[in-house]
């Protein structure tokens, strides 16, 4: 198993739609290798003090922990909401072909 700076960046939007159209523009950027929506997400959460219950669909975004800051633009761009969810999740080691596959797919990433 290699070491890496591949991260693993969790998103949140409201249906199938927006997460294709999110996740087609990251890739165009080149500023993620993979997204994977998985749709059916149920979430509860305190939003204007009130409790939401929303369907959601869940985007797992493969990157490197150097596109960041330009992930994080995007989303000021892109994103449909107006609060993102963007937690960055650290991969300590991974299958080294993935992982290289992930670094050749964002080392140009369009800013």
């Amino acid at each position: 198993m290699a070491h890496t700076d591949a991260v693993v960046v969790l998103t949140t939007v409201a249906n199938e739609e927006e997460g294709l159209k999110l996740v087609r523009a990251l890739l165009d950027q080149r500023v993620i290798a993979c997204g994977t929506l998985l749709p059916g997400a149920r979430s509860l959460y305190r939003w204007e003090g009130k409790i939401a219950d929303e369907r959601e669909v869940v985007i797992l975004l493969k990157t490197r922990s150097g596109t960041i800051s330009a992930l994080e633009k995007a989303f000021g761009e892109l994103h449909p909401y107006k609060v993102p969810e963007l937690l960055v999740l650290a991969v300590d080691a991974g299958l080294e072909k993935y992982i290289s596959w992930i670094a050749d797919e964002t080392s140009l990433a369009i800013v």
